[in-house]
Order: C-alpha cells, then structure tokens, then sequence
C-alpha cells in the first residue's frame, strides 16, 4: 500500500509542477486544471528518453526530480489563483482517489489490476522489468509505445517501490488526473456539481471498466483526447491573445505519441481537422508553431511507430476479440449500463435487460439535448471531439475488430459525458442532469469495485521457464493465498500458456507424484513436493522439480493455448 501510494503522490507532484511550469511558459499565468495532463503527457517522453541511458532508469528519476524541482522553483511569483485552485480541487483529487482504490479495498489487498479479467498486464510486466535491466523485449522491437512504462522504471528506481506498485501508481495518478483535467470545463460551475460532474467525466463507466482490467494506457489515452479538446477550447478563451495559445495542444499530442503510437494521434488529427473546420478563420502563426512542438517532440519516435504498424492486434482479418466476447454495445460508451462486467450483454447479470435499454435511452436523450445546448453555445471544440470519436467509432466498427472498436468507445466515453453535462439548461433545475449523475456515478463504482486484483509482485522466471516445459505436463503448486485470495490460477496458467499445465495449491503436496506430470513448480526452494522428484532448476522465487519417469502419454493437465489462457482456464 505504501509503494503504490508513494508512487501515486510522486506521479501527481511531478505532473502538476512540470505541466503547469509548461503553461507557464507558453504564456499562461493563471492556474489550469490541464496542467496535471500536460505534465503527465511530458513524463511520458521524458521517462522515455532517458530510461536508456546509463543505469536504466536512474538518469529518468534524476531527470524527473530535477525538472520537478526546477518547475516549482519557476512558478514561485509567477503564478495567480493556485489558492481557489486548491479549494476547487481537493475533493475531486480526494473523491477520484477514494474511487480507484475501490479495487483494492474490495479484493483486500494490492496488487496486479485485472488478473483474471485481461492477461496482458503480464506483458507490460515482462517488458517493464526487461527495460529496468537494460534487455529487450518482444514489445521492445515491435515498436510497442512505452512511454508510462518508462514513468513506472523511473517509479521503481527512485523510490524502490516494485514495478507491481508502479503501474498501480500510475494507473491511479491517471485516474485522478483525469477529473481534475474536466474541471477546466466545470470550473465556473457551482462548486458541488463542479465536484460530481468532473469526477464522472473522468470515470466515466467504461474508463472505470478498463481502470478495471489494468488496461493503464486506455485509461491515459482517454484522458490526453479529452485534455486536447479542452485545451482547444482554452485557446479561443482564456489563452487566446498568447502566441503559443496552441502549443498546450501539440504537448499532449506527444504525450499521446509515447503512450498509444500513431493509433493515438488519430483521435487527435481527426478532432483537429473538425474543429479547424468549424473555426475557420484561425491565426496561422500560433498553429504553425504549435505544429513545429509536435514534430521536435515526436520525430524521435517515428521509426518506432512505423515498426508498430504491423503489430498483430490491427490485423482485421484475426480474431480481434482479446479478452472480449464479442462486440460490445455502444450504448455502454453513454455511462448507464449497471453491470460490473461491460463485456455482458443485457440481462446476463443479477440487473434485468430493459434497465440496460431505459439506462441508455436516458443518456441518449440528454446527449442529444447537450449537443443542441452545446451548439448554440458555440462549443465548438466539445462539437469536433463529439463528431470525431462518433466517425472514428463508425470506422473501427466497420473496418476493425471487436477489440479496436471497444477502444474506440473507451475513448469516446469522457467526451460523451462531457457532451451530457457540459452544456447546462438556461434556467431552472437540471434534474436531469442530477439523475444521469447518480446513476451513471453508481455504474462506474460497480464496475472499480467489480475489478479483480492478482498476485502482490512479479517475476519474470515463470515466463523464462516457458521452453524447458514446452508441451510437457506441468503442475504449479501455488501457496494457498494466492490462489484464493489474489486470483493466481489464470495469472499463472497466462504465464505458461502455450503447454500443459495444471495448478494445485501447495497445501496439496505429498506423497506419490501424480501420473501423467513431468515437471513439478514450487516457491518453496528446499521442500521437495512428491517422492521421486529429481530437482531440476532454480528461477527467481521458483524451484523446478522434475519426474523424469514421464516421457508422454496421458495427462490430467490441460493444454492451454493462448486463445483459451486470455479467456481463463
């Protein structure tokens, strides 16, 4: 708990100083509640190109501490309404925090978001860890965007907190970044439905879904589209007499480079183009200065993003499900669905289907209401991300995957909210607009505290151990807790997907080897399980044992593809 925390305070801290610091010298001279975005799509491309100098990743936490210190240093007397700032934002940083440790309190204790729900966690883990000692990794050389994951080494080699910690740190400092990001659209609001309106923007549903599932870059991805459409809309306000109005903008753009790959700016280019479009008559030095940041900023990882091209997950002729069912309904996109699992249709949990249907029919209403408010409001950046996201939804779902176009919606689910509560009723009381917030609040909280939380740390060796049992029968036998307590069954059989292998607790041990095992995991390094046993290797916490009696025939433990270790066992 105090390694997470601990990285949770770093990454806020960090991100605050150095964003507003950059506002600053852009021009900005009052405090904006983009500034934690812009700070967190900085250290994004700063962990990033430093985390490969000398140490792997001491130079990152250097650097970071340096420019933190620095940022605070340039905002003293530079800086106007930090107190009202304060008062505005604390309990939407407090409520946010309270929110995304709901996973935590609910599983009681710390540890992998989503084991059990999404494997790919595992990955990000192996080549997180991979990159803190220097070593390639499969995502490595595909061009994989790792941006946070470098803020996580940073995390793990300033502050000693494990790379568990540090993504869980990570996670959470972008859940709150992200309503304290949609208060620069509720502000001048009266300060309660300040607080409740921000919070949901930025926990909308299905950014709490993927919270969930410990999808961390969707969840920041989520937050720099919206950061970009609101900093858009700064521009034509409070900065638009500075020559660098646009330059906010083009910071978060790059943040997005490092967090998502060319996939990001896709979002970002087409509510660009939109907005560009309603606009029309925009001066043209400030958006070619801006543009000439977003190249210095990104042309460091253009290889990078032309490696990523091929990766397998855009390959529309391949499954595309991931740890999906099938395609999800975009009605989940409006916040209202009361179910702690998005991937079920209506009706399959404990909540019946016409709640589903009245829930979306609702919201759709007060979308729709929002967007004629909106543009009579000349929001024109809020219409341009609303247009946006809607066609590049279209687009994914005609020509891409179930997995694509669920990420799509994911995207799309903030600025949604955004387009419900932003454009408030002229007079009277927004009823309404108080209704979508205690339910659709009540469907994000159920699905934080619906998320499953795996084992406490990692290592690597299980993975590494993968070519020793090929297809040869393995049995794991895993300390009780962690099989009952922190979902270690699927965690491990996604570890050693791709053989036979079959998980027991370790209280289970004893006596005779069960026939049809060859290959026998402990984390006991001395306690041999069964009689017969020749020990074989040690791995990190991990001991092998082997049976070497056992060539082939039958075996009671199953052969775990990959498709059906995503699914669980």
């Amino acid at each position: 708990m105090i390694g997470t925390y601990a990285a949770v305070v770093a990454v806020l801290v960090a991100s605050l100083a150095i964003g507003q610091a950059a506002l600053t010298l852009c021009g900005a001279r009052r405090w904006s509640w983009l500034a934690p975005a812009v700070g967190l799509a900085l250290l994004c491309a700063i962990c990033w190109a430093t985390v490969r100098m000398p140490g792997h990743g001491v130079a990152s936490a250097v650097v970071v501490l340096v420019l933190t210190v620095a940022a605070a240093l340039h905002l003293r007397g530079r800086l106007e309404g930090g107190g009202g700032a304060l008062r505005l934002g604390w309990p939407v940083a407090l409520g946010a925090l309270i929110a995304a440790s709901l996973p935590f309190v609910a599983e009681g204790h710390f540890g992998i978001l989503g084991s059990g729900f999404n494997p790919d966690m595992s990955q990000h883990l192996l080549a997180t860890d991979r990159l803190a000692h220097g070593e390639g990794s499969q995502l490595l050389h595909q061009g994989y965007p790792l941006g946070p994951h470098a803020i996580v080494v940073a995390l793990d080699k300033g502050l000693g907190v494990g790379i568990v910690q540090g993504f869980d740190g990570l996670t959470i400092a972008a859940a709150i970044i992200a309503p304290l990001t949609a208060l620069a659209a509720f502000a001048n609001q009266p300060r309660t439905r300040a607080t409740a309106a921000a919070l949901l923007v930025g926990l909308p549903y299905l950014v709490a879904s993927y919270f969930a599932q410990g999808a961390f870059k969707e969840v920041i991805q989520a937050l720099l589209v919206l950061a970009f459409v609101l900093a858009l809309r700064e521009s034509t306000r409070a900065w638009r007499h500075l020559p660098l109005r646009f330059v906010p903008a083009a910071l978060l753009a790059v943040g997005s480079v490092y967090t998502y790959s060319f996939p990001g700016l896709i979002w970002l280019a087409a509510i660009l183009a939109v907005w560009l479009i309603v606009e029309r008559t925009l001066p043209v030095r400030p958006l070619l200065l801006a543009g000439l940041v977003f190249l210095v900023g990104a042309l460091p990882e253009l290889g990078r993003m032309i490696d990523f091209h091929s990766f397998e997950t855009f390959d529309p002729s391949g499954p595309g499900l991931g740890n999906l069912f099938g395609q999800i309904s975009p009605f989940t996109a409006l916040g209202i669905w009361p179910s702690g699992d998005f991937r079920l249709a209506p009706g399959d949990g404990a909540v019946p289907a016409f709640a589903y249907y009245l829930g979306a029919a609702f919201a759709t209403t007060l979308l729709l209401l929002g967007i004629r408010r909106a543009w009579r409001n000349h929001e024109s950046s809020l219409l341009a991300g609303l247009a946006s996201v809607a066609l590049l939804y279209i687009a994914a779902r005609a020509g891409g995957t179930p997995y694509t176009s669920a990420k799509a919606l994911e995207i799309a689910a903030p600025l949604l909210t955004l387009g419900i509560l932003l454009p408030r009723p002229p007079a009277g009381p927004a009823v309404g607009s108080w209704l979508y917030l205690l339910a659709a609040g009540a469907c994000s909280l159920l699905a934080l505290a619906n998320a499953p939380v795996g084992p406490t740390s990692y290592s690597p060796a299980l993975t590494a151990l993968r070519p020793l049992f090929a297809e040869s029968p393995t049995m794991v036998l895993a300390p009780d807790h962690l099989l009952a307590d922190e979902q270690g069954e699927r965690y491990l059989v996604w570890e050693l997907r791709g053989g036979r292998v079959c998980v027991e607790p370790a209280s289970s041990a004893g006596g005779r080897a069960p026939v049809g095992v060859r290959f026998f995991v402990t984390t006991d390094p001395a306690g041999r399980p069964f009689r017969g046993l020749v020990l074989r290797r040690h791995a990190g916490p991990y001991t092998v044992w082997e049976h070497r009696g056992v060539v082939g025939g039958p075996s009671p433990c199953p052969l775990i593809a990959v498709r059906q270790a995503r699914q669980g066992p």
